[in-house]
């Protein structure tokens, strides 16, 4: 390996440009990737690193500008290139596996097409030569047979194929640095597994270097040679990854690492005081949905699933997309009339209920949604969202109405001041609160947590949980959790069922499954858990002992 630097950010200053003035976002931040490694910038939203990612591709935003500092790539500082001279190395020298692949291609053109203009940009042969590149292109990412997934367009692909459609754009090139911004964060553990492992084999192949851009410590742990950690704009620390989570020598980082789910411990098993007090009894539970096309037939989404969770404790149902799992849990709560089999929520069918009755039941029963960008009316302040069920449910005079919101944000960690703003001046973090308390307002038995802290960073995520655990101590509720993750699964559930194609293939208690899972399924889901080979982090909240920084 070359002793020179691939790339070398030197004290790199950046702003954005609010009204009239312009404010500093990254702070003085200085790293190194050296030819063929792995180095991961981790933190949380606004914590610099996708901002210093964008600088290094010349993608800033229109008001963004890099202040002071240099960018070297192989030696030549790009930090104030124009995009004409930008363009000529982007592709070729370095490249970008974006975040979501979802918006991140062109909807209306075909697979090959998007792939062959990066080649025809750079002039890489005629465009017999172009055709046969994408070809061996999209089959190196196992994206076969390759002629067919040439022809189809980005919708007729799953998340984890358009994803690999991107990576083999980034590669086409052979480029020297590799940016892949949080590019797994959007797909399911085990194709997050497979996608990683293809840009390691890629990577080893053609001795790419990688600046890898995430928020997930487990996966930085598992593909990073070494770590830069961010928070608000500056470097906490940086060094090898063994050496950093051995012994970090920032606050800030023993609390990311202490708040990684991937890193961290199970729920220690709790003694129910009545194993046969049932809040939810699900038996059989089938749902066929038509198919388009004339013909009498069917997909079955949902094939006899069965579960039961005692009143007070946490019950996850776990799979990957297309596994059932939010099939289940709109028809748990009443949104969707199965096919077959009872849903028992507190000893009543509500496969017999309908009309009228079914509404009034669901107060018993509310959800939680996954995005808290999307779930909340942005017209609204949040006094009316979470007043809006009370209107719906209880006619109860506005003062009580009023104080009940005000008790209820207090305590989801909300003060009084929060009631006139609206969601747009909240963080991720405090839109879920405000979500949490929303479904609260009504006092119900049971929540529903549809994928509720996939969208929030670990730091967020680990006090929406602790939320929810001390929720359910003090209200007795029951939870039934949705989720992709395991292993925060591990850490909030009692029982768990795991999906596959529409057959629950594992359940029982969390600590049965993880540790005796009975089907190939559930253990390669359990195998695909980033951070899983890490060491124990729970001493890490103890100030360290000496730790010699490796300087970049």
């Amino acid at each position: 390996m070359s002793t020179a630097p691939l790339l070398e950010v030197e004290d790199l200053a950046i702003s954005y440009r609010t009204g009239n003035r312009d404010q500093r976002v990254v702070h003085g931040v200085s790293f190194k990737v050296m030819p063929g490694e792995v180095v991961a910038l981790v933190g949380e939203s606004g914590s610099g690193k996708t901002t210093t990612a964008q600088a290094v591709l010349g993608l800033l935003a229109g008001n963004g500008k890099v202040e002071g500092g240099a960018i070297r790539l192989n030696g030549t500082d790009i930090a104030h290139w124009s995009q004409k001279r930008l363009d000529g190395i982007r592709g070729a020298v370095v490249s970008l596996i974006p975040q979501d692949p979802g918006s991140s291609l062109n909807p209306v053109r075909t697979i090959g097409s998007q792939l062959a203009e990066v080649l025809q940009i750079h002039k890489r042969g005629d465009r017999k030569t172009i055709q046969a590149r994408v070809i061996e292109l999209l089959e190196r990412v196992g994206l076969t047979p390759a002629e067919m997934r040439a022809r189809q367009y980005p919708h007729e692909l799953s998340g984890g194929m358009r994803q690999r459609v991107l990576i083999a754009i980034a590669v086409a090139l052979n480029p020297a640095l590799i940016v892949a911004d949080e590019p797994t964060s959007a797909l399911d553990v085990t194709v997050q597994r497979r996608i990683l492992d293809l840009i390691d084999e890629l990577r080893r192949e053609n001795g790419t270097a990688v600046l890898l851009v995430t928020h997930d410590l487990g996966v930085a742990a598992d593909r990073a040679d070494r770590l830069v950690v961010l928070q608000g704009g500056r470097i906490q620390e940086q060094g090898a990854v063994k050496d950093v989570l051995a012994a970090p020598s920032s606050t800030y980082t023993r609390r990311l690492l202490s708040d990684a789910p991937s890193l961290g411990k199970p729920r220690p098993v709790r003694i129910l005081v009545d194993n046969q007090d049932f809040a939810i009894d699900v038996e059989g539970l089938t749902h066929d949905f038509p198919l388009t096309g004339g013909a009498a037939k069917t997909f079955r989404a949902l094939d006899g699933i069965s579960f039961k969770v005692r009143r007070g404790s946490t019950h996850a149902i776990v799979g990957e997309s297309g596994s059932g799992k939010t099939t289940a849990v709109r028809s748990v709560v009443g949104f969707l009339k199965p096919t077959a089999g009872r849903i028992l929520v507190d000893g009543v069918d509500l496969t017999t209920l309908k009309g009228e009755a079914l509404r009034r039941f669901r107060k018993h029963i509310q959800l939680v949604y996954q995005n808290p960008y999307g779930s909340l009316d942005p017209r609204q302040t949040i006094a009316r969202i979470v007043e809006e069920p009370l209107l719906n449910f209880e006619p109860i005079p506005a003062a009580d109405r009023a104080r009940k919101v005000r008790d209820m944000l207090n305590r989801v960690g909300l003060s009084e001041s929060f009631l006139e703003r609206h969601p747009r001046a909240l963080s991720g973090g405090q839109r879920q609160r405000v979500a949490i308390a929303r479904a609260l307002v009504l006092d119900p038995r049971v929540l529903v947590l549809d994928e509720a802290v996939s969208a929030l960073d670990v730091t967020v995520q680990a006090q929406i949980l602790s939320l929810l655990d001390e929720l359910q101590k003090t209200l007795g509720l029951t939870y039934l959790f949705v989720s992709h993750d395991l292993a925060v699964v591990r850490q909030i559930s009692d029982t768990v069922s795991v999906m596959h194609k529409g057959r629950q293939v594992d359940g029982g208690p969390i600590e049965a499954v993880f540790g005796r899972p009975d089907s190939a399924y559930t253990r390669e889901l359990i195998d695909a858990i980033p951070g899983r080979s890490m060491p124990d982090v729970a001493a890490l909240a103890s100030p360290p002992g000496l730790h010699a920084r490796l300087s970049p």
